[in-house]
């Protein structure tokens, strides 16, 4: 994996803020689903204050308006284009810049329903072209014309994308990107790509200068941050230890693990550790065997209470939270009483929980549905 600098991009983030300068530009953005398009966004706050903007926190003053955008659930197609709807006389009255991008843009039917219902926005970009956005804005305010900027191939790692973050003391620092495991249930590998991991020392690096500007706490990112591959035999276990022994962060969570993926010396490591959150994230999805195998989940229901039982005997204070979904197709009774029973017994502290709905998708790849809030 070639990891690429965003210099390149600065030009045009100077030849953007130059078309600013003195004229006070607001903007707004909006962010739907996970902690990862929560992560995007601040990256695009970044890039966008670097323009010269101010952020609002109202889209009717704003000259520029941003939608990060989430496909794990239909109310979030739901919500962006009610908004979309809200803004066509908005749009009419202002000239404002309008840029819808994240997971949904990476979808073919919200594309063609983008430009057949609601013509009027300005910038479409996908999750693999996040760090193009800078040129995508200059090239719109200098000629007025639509830009589509969406790949369907796996996106290449940016690093020194500026990002704004709004709390000053807790952080969320992505450490790959996409997911391998093709859960029957979940359209993330379509729309985010296969995994690509971060260099150990950009991790790091980006951690140590957070350290310094007095941030204290940090999460991990990753659709399946336990199969995190740095090179040269580096994983996981190896990043947090090396986190750990960072000086001024107190606390370190990670999100979202993968149960088959979850290895004794990750285990160990977080036995061991004073800063790792003894609360972990343990996503379950189904207790019955049966239908985590039709979820393609790749494990069962006791391989999954085992390992929370060796987790536990090894880390006596830890508790778990969880994802769970109910109502999935063929799901019977004694299914979703095998889920309770695993409930029952590993007590947890929170559960996310959420009914199945079919979604067939088209991505311009398999049919995918999407339900889970993480993972």
């Amino acid at each position: 994996m070639e990891i690429l600098n965003f210099d390149n991009e600065n030009e045009y983030i100077e030849k953007v803020k130059k078309i600013n300068e003195n004229a006070k530009k607001k903007y707004y953005i909006l962010t739907m689903g996970c902690m990862l398009n929560e992560n995007d966004s601040e990256k695009l706050c970044g890039m966008i204050e670097k323009m010269g903007y101010q952020k609002s926190d109202t889209s009717k003053n704003a000259d520029l308006i941003v939608f990060n955008t989430c496909c794990v659930r239909e109310n979030a197609e739901d919500k962006l284009f009610g908004k979309l709807g809200e803004l066509k006389n908005y749009k009419k009255e202002t000239g404002a810049v309008i840029a819808i991008g994240g997971c949904m843009m990476q979808e073919k039917h919200i594309q063609e329903k983008l430009s057949k219902s609601y013509p009027y926005f300005d910038i479409m970009f996908g999750t693999h072209t996040l760090n193009k956005f800078p040129e995508d804005l200059f090239n719109v305010l200098s000629n007025r014309h639509k830009i589509k900027d969406v790949i369907d191939i796996d996106g290449e790692i940016y690093e020194g994308i500026p990002i704004k973050r709004e709390n000053k003391v807790k952080a969320s620092v992505t450490i790959m990107y996409g997911c391998n495991n093709f859960c029957t249930y979940c359209i993330v590998p379509y729309v985010r790509g296969r995994e690509r991991s971060r260099r150990p020392e950009d991790i790091l690096n980006e951690i140590k200068d957070l350290a310094k500007e007095g941030y204290k706490e940090i999460t991990l990112l990753g659709q399946n941050v336990n199969s995190y591959d740095g090179g040269n035999g580096y994983k996981f276990a190896n990043l947090l230890q090396d986190v750990e022994k960072i000086e001024g962060i107190e606390l370190i969570r990670f999100i979202s693990p993968h149960p088959k993926d979850f290895t004794d010396d990750v285990i160990e490591v977080i036995k061991k550790s004073k800063k790792i959150c003894k609360i972990l994230h343990l996503p379950l999805q189904s207790g019955s065997t049966e239908v985590l195998r039709r979820m393609n989940r790749k494990y069962t229901k006791e391989q999954y209470l085992q390992l929370a039982e060796k987790i536990k005997k090894e880390i006596p204070d830890v508790v778990f939270s969880t994802d769970i979904i109910v109502g999935f197709p063929g799901e019977t009774e004694r299914d979703f009483e095998d889920t309770l029973d695993i409930v029952r017994k590993l007590k947890y502290e929170q559960v996310f929980m959420f009914i199945y709905s079919r979604r067939v998708r088209n991505t311009g790849r398999p049919n995918a549905r999407s339900n889970s809030r993480r993972d």
